[in-house]
């Protein structure tokens, strides 16, 4: 696969530009508490369902883990890990609630922070209400191992925030040629911000191994070419019709399906997240960036 025919015409023959200086963002918690964004070039590539996997996966390994909603006037990562919350960020955001009173109980160790639906207000936060937000966080994440934020797919203000906000992120693609061309474009817009952490990728609904393989070196070519950016492996979860099935049962897939090929992988990068310390040079994970499934 030719690393140019995953780049927009508009940056082929050309390097991009040098990065504006990074502003300035409160961490999403207190130091010692991992902090990790999940993000997407776009949507349909299955991000929610990899972060609510994830977070049950590190939660039975003993994190104590919080999962926060970042689409917050799209809310679903309720409906995916089958609880219900009467109060939401909403409520938060207009002064009515605590962000410790909406929290929702999950299973093993899970911590839910749910979003609102159908919200638009709350799609654009200003500077005041985003650094209250980081705030009331860092307090609630006093007693957690690592945060997981589920940000709004695409490149929306609100999720280039989180993302440089967070010690760690992730990009979830998939190997069609739309949906890593988007992750491309999310990383060359992060890049251009200011981002200092360095993105890894997850493929996710992968064929095989290989196919995965193949799609996280052709991104890690370009943005090596184009924005002169590392980015690390995460590795692929299978392409696995029991997902399917574990989401309209309304149950992660690690819990409803336990031994099937996603369940396996997700706790395979579970205890690959857990295990490696971030490098403190770089933000990424140490570690060989080899693929796993």
């Amino acid at each position: 696969m030719s690393d140019l025919k995953l780049v927009p015409p508009a940056v082929r023959g050309r390097t991009a530009a040098r990065p504006k200086p990074r502003e300035h963002f409160a961490r999403l918690a207190r130091p010692g508490v991992r902090t990790l964004a999940v993000a997407s070039g776009k949507g349909g590539v299955g991000k929610s369902t990899v972060v609510v996997n994830l977070a049950v996966a590190l939660g039975e390994l003993g994190a104590r883990v919080i999962l926060f909603d970042g689409d917050l006037a799209q809310a679903n990562l309720d409906l995916l890990l089958g609880v219900s919350s009467r109060w939401d960020l909403g409520h938060v955001l207009r002064g009515e609630k605590t962000l410790e009173q909406i929290v929702v109980e999950g299973p093993a160790n899970v911590r839910l922070v749910p979003a609102a639906s159908g919200d638009r207000d709350l799609a654009d936060l200003d500077d005041f209400r985003r650094e209250g937000l980081y705030r009331e966080l860092s307090r609630l994440a006093e007693d957690a191992d690592i945060v997981l934020i589920d940000t709004a797919s695409g490149t929306s203000r609100l999720t280039s925030q989180f993302a440089r906000a967070a010690t760690e992120l992730v990009i979830v693609t998939t190997p069609e040629p739309t949906s890593y061309s988007d992750a491309y474009g999310l990383v060359k817009v992060l890049a251009g911000q200011g981002l200092d952490v360095t993105p890894c990728v997850l493929v996710n609904r992968a064929a095989s191994i290989e196919e995965a393989e193949e799609v996280a070196h052709d991104l890690a070519s370009l943005t090596r070419r184009f924005l002169s950016l590392n980015v690390q492996s995460l590795g692929a979860i299978p392409d696995d019709p029991q997902v399917g099935q574990a989401i309209r049962r309304r149950e992660p897939v690690v819990l409803a399906h336990p031994k099937s090929p996603s369940a396996i992988a997700f706790r395979t990068l579970a205890r690959r997240l857990w295990a490696r310390p971030i490098d403190p040079t770089s933000g990424a994970l140490e570690g060989d960036g080899r693929m796993t499934a």
